[in-house]
């Protein structure tokens, strides 16, 4: 066996011409003949002689994936030092010693203990020593040597890819590139035709063919069409050893898919489309959709429409619906059945993004014949015009007609029409309208200067059917008249100065008016014709709608006269002409020299004569006498004495009494009691009235206080018996209401009705700073009265 491996491994040595057999640790000639220094004699007299010595190896060559049962020999170590006495001991260390790689100590046999793959490490250094096994020593030096593994085709080829995708255009020529693929061999290239790897197509023809050396795929058809099938399978092979018999190989396949390309244009699945529209529908209404099919697809299958002739391209429009690509058949104009029954349109398709390359297949486009019927429906009245401008004087008297409003139904029938107005437009009934002219008229006057404009709707409306109606709007403008005077602009307070001099300006007036005439405003100034000649002031006209006042004498004097007035004569330019005079209040007043004005009251001026010591008299006695009539007057009134509640002197329990007294609220103490309506033990005393004396004296029983009875029922019954018993209580079919609240209530009583019991007065000064509003009630209780004294 080992002769075997020796020799297979001579072969091998051979043929890759290994020659170098020197350790590859050294570096020079004295390397390949090792050179020790011998130690003769541990004395230092003795001679040191120097003794040529080497290693003596081949280089060493191991195949991968050995299957052998034994180890694998690999070489031997070897140096002239052995004898073959098996004095020297051989050690291996580096990659894999001891565990990949095994060694004889005593030959320097080496073998590998495990089967090596190539791929996984192609080569090992290992370093080799050689030791004297009585001394110990080292007998030549530690040197290098290689384990190259040779490599056998036991890798197939591997893409890189197991599924690859790939496109190519529709109609592409033959030769057209599609996709490279790659495979690799993990085998050695330097070694034979282990990695050398061939390509070829095993399904996906005839359609596509593969470059054996590059793996380019190429379409192998030409004008393949994406319509007619649009997916391609292709598997490809790749082949170690040249692809000859015998080489490993492996697969991938190629998903190929033609892109479209524009090569179709859109066709009509019919040639003519029949579509029906009422003849009342709005503008822009869908009438239907029309589709042109084109087998291909995204931008290369967009399409527009248009309308190409007919006579309804301008009643109709067609427009593209980008999602669908549909053509929309649109109402452009209004269509009426009376004109027109029947449009016929001739409407294109055609792709939006040609291909030049296939022009020549013909125009990318169709036609299809659009047919559209118009049916009658009934209409509604139509008016002449959209709106209605009319223009009346603001003077025109009532009744007047100013406008008139048409209105006609386009039906064939041509139903009689009645007109009217939308009062929610004309709220003060302004105007009317004739139902069967459309003449408008007025019923009350216009005033242009409270209303400029009017603007109002009518109605018409077929008198057959009420329910096809009608609405315009109906524009009025009034137009001015000149039937206002002008007037003073504002309020003018005007003062003179007692020192002031003649043609001194005083005031600027302006004037205003409420009409509107077409060429403006053109007022004039002048005295009124009763006085002509104003001795005191001067009216100036400016020409620009003003006027001033100038003075025209030499002072003035408030003694003589404190207030001038001026009457101011103004009129217009319009016709007919309008004026009205305007008053001017000139006041005579007290200026410094700087023309400010002081003071305008009339001082009181002390005369030589003055009053006599007996006019003021006389005078003061007046005020004193009246002020004391006055009071006189309220006291009375205060005093007054009141009438008795019953002026009958029968029996109360017998009469109805009716009296109209309000009373004095609680400071009245003439009349009743009113503390016994609250309090129990006040009526217990039965106090007679005080306001009238009573004719027979009953005697008053004494009955159980009513603080004992604490039951509400128990107290009704005992006062119902009292009742029964007492010969003084009211008649039997009288009614008997008690308003008893009870008195076992911890807080005192809030009522008011008690507070005459009380001892103290209460003080009611409070209500005098109240106000206005409260001073008959100050006047009532905040004062003292003779009552309570």
């Amino acid at each position: 066996m080992s002769t075997y491996y020796c020799l297979s491994l001579f072969i091998w040595t051979y043929m890759f011409h290994a020659v170098d057999a020197t350790p590859l640790g050294e570096k020079a000639s004295s390397d390949l003949l090792g050179k020790r220094v011998v130690d003769l004699t541990k004395d230092d007299s003795k001679m040191l002689h120097r003794t040529k010595r080497g290693w003596m190896w081949n280089q060493f060559f191991l195949l991968e994936e050995y299957t052998g049962t034994d180890t694998q020999y690999v070489g031997k170590l070897h140096t002239d030092q052995d004898k073959g006495d098996g004095n020297l001991k051989y050690i291996l260390t580096g990659d894999g010693a001891g565990s990949l790689f095994v060694i004889d100590e005593n030959t320097g046999d080496i073998h590998a203990a495990k089967k090596l793959d190539r791929e996984e490490k192609s080569l090992y250094i290992l370093r080799a020593k050689a030791i004297d096994r009585k001394t110990g020593r080292q007998v030549e030096p530690e040197s290098e040597f290689i384990i190259k593994i040779h490599d056998i085709n036991d890798n197939e080829p591997k893409f890189t890819k197991d599924l690859y995708t790939a496109s190519v255009p529709e109609m592409s020529g033959v030769g057209t590139p599609v996709i490279q693929v790659t495979a690799t061999d993990a085998d050695d290239a330097n070694y034979g035709n282990s990695a050398k790897v061939v390509y070829s197509i095993l399904q996906g023809q005839p359609y596509f063919s593969v470059d054996p050396e590059s793996g380019i795929i190429k379409t192998a058809l030409p004008d393949m069409s994406r319509e007619n099938r649009e997916q391609y399978q292709v598997v490809i092979q790749a082949k170690d050893m040249g692809g000859q018999m015998g080489g490993l190989s492996g697969t991938t396949t190629v998903n190929i898919t033609l892109t479209d390309v524009n090569n179709n244009p859109p066709r009509f699945p019919q040639s003519t489309y029949q579509f029906n529209s009422p003849e009342s529908v709005p503008l822009g209404t869908h009438l239907g959709r029309i589709k042109a099919n084109d087998p291909d697809v995204g931008e290369n299958a967009e399409m527009e429409y248009s309308i190409a002739e007919g006579d309804g391209a301008d009643m109709f429009d067609v427009i593209t619906d980008k999602d669908t690509q549909e053509g929309i058949i649109t109402v452009k104009q209004n269509l009426d059945f009376e004109n027109k029954m029947l449009y016929t349109l001739r409407v294109d398709a055609s792709n939006t993004h040609p291909d030049p390359r296939f022009l020549h297949l013909g125009p990318f486009k169709d036609t299809a014949v659009v047919k559209i019927s118009v049916e009658d429906i009934d209409e509604p009245p139509v008016f002449s015009k959209l709106y209605y401008l009319i223009e009346v004087d603001e003077d025109v008297k009532e009744g007047s007609i100013i406008g008139q409003v048409t209105a006609y139904d386009p039906d064939a029938m041509n139903n009689l029409i009645k007109y009217s107005i939308d009062r929610h437009t004309d709220m003060d009934r302004i105007f009317s309208i004739h139902s069967e002219n459309g003449s408008i008229f007025t019923l009350k006057p216009l005033d242009r200067e409270s209303s400029p404009w009017h603007n109002i709707t009518i109605t018409a409306t077929e008198i057959n059917n009420s329910k096809q109606s009608s609405h315009i709007p109906v524009f009025i403008r009034i137009l001015d008249i000149n039937d206002h005077a002008p007037e003073f602009a504002m309020y003018y307070e005007t003062f003179v100065c007692e020192n002031a001099k003649p043609g001194q300006l005083i005031q600027t007036v302006s004037v205003m008016d409420k009409d509107d005439p077409p060429r403006g405003h053109k007022f004039f100034f002048e005295p009124v014709p009763e006085f002509p000649l104003n001795p005191n002031f001067t009216i100036v006209d400016n020409k620009d709608n003003t006027a001033g006042i100038m003075t025209r004498k030499d002072g003035y004097s408030r003694n003589k006269m404190s207030t001038y007035l001026l009457p101011i004569l103004i009129f217009d330019n319009d016709y007919p002409i309008q004026s009205s005079t305007g008053t001017l209040t000139i006041r005579v007043c007290a200026c410094d020299n700087q023309g400010n004005m002081q003071s305008c009251n009339a001082e009181a001026l002390v005369l030589s004569a003055g009053l006599s010591t007996g006019a003021l008299i006389a005078i003061l006695l007046c005020v004193i006498i009246l002020l004391v009539l006055v009071v006189l007057f309220a006291a009375l009134k205060r005093q007054r004495k009141k009438e008795p509640l019953i002026i009958s002197k029968d029996d109360v329990r017998d009469n109805i009494v009716t009296y109209n007294d309000e009373g004095g609220g609680e400071e009245d103490t003439q009349a009743f009691d009113i503390g016994t309506l609250r309090n129990p033990e006040a009526r217990e005393d039965s106090k007679l009235r005080r306001d009238v004396m009573p004719e027979t004296i009953f005697q008053i029983r004494r009955t159980v206080p009513l603080w004992e009875n604490i039951d509400v029922q128990d107290f009704i019954h005992r006062r119902l018996k009292e009742n029964d018993s007492d010969p003084s209580a009211p008649p039997y079919d009288s009614l008997a209401t008690y308003a008893y609240e009870g008195n076992d209530s911890i807080a005192d009583s809030l009522s008011s009705l008690e507070s005459l019991t009380a001892d103290c007065n209460q003080d009611y000064d409070y209500l005098s700073d109240w106000g206005p509003r409260f001073k008959k009630l100050a006047d009532m209780y905040g004062g003292d009265d003779s009552d309570r004294d």
